[in-house]
């Protein structure tokens, strides 16, 4: 997120791609509304579904799933034709338009219309509206990235941000909203398949960086691994994990064995897609644990009887330490209370696991004095803060984080900034924040402040050059009171002098070999930001990903299309052997047969604003269940008619990959007669049966309801492995 909710009041137009805030995100609803209200924003919404974020909307487009890079597509040649872009930021600030400007040819409005199903004189005046209004907003969510394609539908909206010059400025900018509280703080501590923490890459450098940082030797790290080849590989990942343990094939890709044992700890693993699938894969295994506050619905699902261990972890509210919310900012949680009955927090779990298994000494051995001695969380906060400079987490120390939070009402709710003590600092410290001192960066790319206050240009990390063309930012365009006027390389103890900046002979030898990134002096960084540079550089947005399986964002019609006509122009891409360690089907399952014809109905999915994430939580709390405590198929009647299903009628819900559900029909108008609803927010039921007797004494939730994903399709990410729940094909018979 470049920018961050209280911005969005800055915004003349807010574009909203993917996402339902209204109901997913009320928090952030409250901002685009008083965007509205104030400075008569204009509210572009772009979903399949008519929601309630549509109906405080200006301008409605409703497109077929899986259609957005065709519907942007066709934005940019409006855009280009009409010469509404920001030509001085193109030239100064991005590489590549000219080929993104080649690939939008083919998007004409009738083309587009054809794809998406959305009429052309909407898609002008969407088009219009936003590309004149200045600054503009875009919003997306989970309707974006859980798609084959949803890496590139995620780099399309930015590249539309670019063209219009709406990056780095207050009131524009690229905002996803997040499912909950710290998803952002979790993806930023290393919570993926393929990173270290801080996004640190599993290279052998990146390794011997964070061994350095750990206080342990390197190649006792690395003898923690089966090979080096396997230390510096990509994972198994969220959504492909299961894959892992049903399908043998895979084991070569994993040091020739299958996956034996799963710790779950803080994740609803029955939010990924085919979770009849994950079933089978938790019964299979040798060992599950679950760590949770509550019941995990993935425990109560699988049917196995043994080697199924149920951890009581402690709430948010009997633990402390930082939280980080979608617009990179942290809180202090403060404990409220002490765990109850035989609740533990997450850390002493984890610590309590690596007592048994031999290394707790060397995994606390950054904390504290090293030996042992350790206040939690704040020695943690502390190695966090020494240790990312990636993301610049040098300033979040828990001093400053807590001070915030104590003074929260000294900050302002639209432009973070904080007065009297907390003066000339951010609310949150928005990363990165560079230094002890260093105010924290509320908006990204910003060149209209100083380096100090949060400024900066785009991050040199793809070169010099490509392909003959400078990738460094033009004259002219570095951040206020930069030292250097134009683009820079990343700074390292070999160019830091070449830039301007003298050290002594002592800085000189303590970063000499050392980068940004690296440099536990903090040399590097505070002389870069005392002459107004920032430490990755100063370098042009790309639009080209040259190392992606598509360099170009590209519509592909999704591997369950209801437009077959379609696929042989717009074919997914190649079948992937190892996709995070996983055999991943593209091509070969988007053609294995005709789907619209046996399954002809497309699945809109989301959330319900009464519940989060499956609902465990939510569902258990009586008030709540009250006023949605039933699962249920929202249908357009021409579509009961045609299916002989009445209006509260019970209906089976066949997906392609063989699960099933049945729920209840719910005529509506907001979907289309070939589209059915679904909220992902249950679980209880399965295929029918009600699992209350399987929830432990006292933990059964108070409204049950089948599981959405059992019917969504086969299908992930051609480069995250993001599941594509968005874009399945079902078939509704009357139960």
């Amino acid at each position: 997120m470049t920018n961050h909710l209280g911005d969005m009041q800055n915004s003349e137009a807010i574009i909203i791609f993917g996402a339902n805030p209204a109901a997913n995100h009320p928090i952030a609803m409250q901002h685009i509304l008083a965007a509205k209200e104030k400075k008569n924003a204009t509210i572009i919404v772009i979903d399949p579904r008519y929601s309630r974020t549509a109906a405080k909307s200006d301008i409605y487009c409703r497109i077929r799933t899986g259609t957005d890079i065709a519907f942007m597509y066709g934005m940019i040649r409006l855009i280009r034709d009409n010469k509404w872009y920001d030509k001085k930021f193109l030239n100064d600030r991005v590489y590549g338009i000219e080929e993104i400007f080649k690939e939008c040819e083919q998007y004409t409005p009738e083309v587009v219309e054809d794809i998406t199903g959305c009429p052309k004189e909407i898609l002008i005046q969407a088009t219009a509206a936003y590309a004149k209004a200045k600054p503009g907003c875009l919003i997306w969510n989970q309707g974006w990235t859980q798609h084959t394609i949803g890496s590139s539908n995620t780099r399309m909206g930015p590249i539309i941000q670019l063209l219009l010059g709406n990056m780095g400025v207050e009131g524009g900018g690229t905002n996803i909203l997040r499912g909950h509280d710290n998803v952002q703080g979790g993806t930023d501590m290393g919570c993926l398949a393929d990173t270290l923490p801080g996004y640190y890459g599993l290279a052998e450098g990146s390794w011997k960086y964070f061994s350095e940082r750990w206080k342990l030797d390197y190649d006792w790290v690395k003898s923690r691994f089966k090979s080096k080849e396997m230390m510096e590989a990509k994972g198994f990942s969220l959504s492909l994990w299961l894959h892992g343990v049903l399908d043998e094939a895979n084991a070569k890709n994993n040091a020739g064995t299958p996956l034996k044992a799963l710790v779950c700890i803080g994740n609803g693993i029955s939010t990924i897609t085919m979770t009849h699938k994950v079933k089978e894969a938790l019964d299979k295994l040798d060992m599950v644990v679950f760590i949770d506050p509550y019941v995990n619905d993935a425990a109560v699902i699988t049917t196995r009887n043994d080697n199924l261990f149920l951890l009581p972890a402690a709430s948010q509210i009997e633990t402390s330490g930082t939280t980080v919310n979608t617009g990179r900012s942290a809180q202090w949680r403060f404990k409220v209370v002490d765990p109850l009955y035989e609740a533990r927090p997450d850390h002493e779990i984890l610590f309590d696991f690596a007592k048994r298994m031999g290394f707790y000494e060397q995994y606390t051995r950054a904390l504290g004095d090293g030996k042992g001695n350790f206040q939690w969380p704040e020695d943690a906060t502390r190695e966090i803060a020494r240790t990312l400079k990636t993301i610049g987490l040098q300033g979040w120390l828990p001093e400053r984080i807590k001070a915030q939070t104590e003074n929260w009402h000294m900050f302002d709710t639209v432009s973070l900034a904080g007065y009297g003590p907390m003066k000339n600092q951010y609310y949150g410290l928005p990363w990165p924040c560079w230094t002890e001192d260093h105010s924290g960066s509320p908006v990204l790319y910003n060149i209209n402040k100083p380096v100090s206050q949060g400024g900066m240009g785009f991050r040199n990390r793809f070169g010099l050059e490509h392909n003959g063309s400078s990738l460094l930012a033009g004259a002219g365009s570095a951040p206020k009171g930069s030292s250097v006027k134009g683009g820079y390389p990343e700074i390292t103890g070999d160019n830091i002098e070449s830039l301007g900046i003298k050290l002594t002979d002592k800085e000189r030898e303590l970063v000499k070999g050392k980068n940004w990134k690296n440099d536990n002096s903090g040399i590097l960084n505070k002389k870069a930001i005392a002459a107004g540079l920032v430490p990755y550089g100063n370098a042009r947005a790309r639009t080209i990903v040259w190392n992606f399986i598509d360099p170009v964002p590209k519509h592909r019609e999704p591997l369950h299309s209801i437009r077959t006509d379609l696929i042989k122009k717009y074919p997914a891409s190649a079948d992937n052997p190892n996709h995070f360690r996983t055999a991943v089907r593209y091509l070969s399952e988007q053609t294995a047969q005709d789907w619209a014809k046996d399954f002809p109905v497309n699945i809109v999915s989301g959330r319900l604003v009464e519940h989060m994430g499956t609902g465990t939580e939510t569902r258990a709390s009586k008030y709540l269940s009250e006023l949605a405590g039933e699962m249920y198929g929202e249908i357009h009647p021409e579509l009961g008619a045609k299916l002989g299903i009445r209006d509260g009628e019970m209906m089976w819900v066949h997906g392609t990959a063989g699960g099933k559900i049945k729920i209840k029909a719910k005529y509506g108008y907001s979907v289309l007669p070939d589209q059915v609803f679904l909220p992902q927010n249950f679980s209880g039921m399965w295929q029918g049966e009600h699992l209350g007797d399987r929830y432990p004494e006292g933990t059964a939730p108070h409204s049950y309801g089948e599981n959405s994903n059992q019917v969504t399709s086969y299908g992930y990410d051609q480069q995250t492995s993001c599941p594509e729940t968005k874009c399945s094909l079902v078939r509704i018979e009357k139960a």
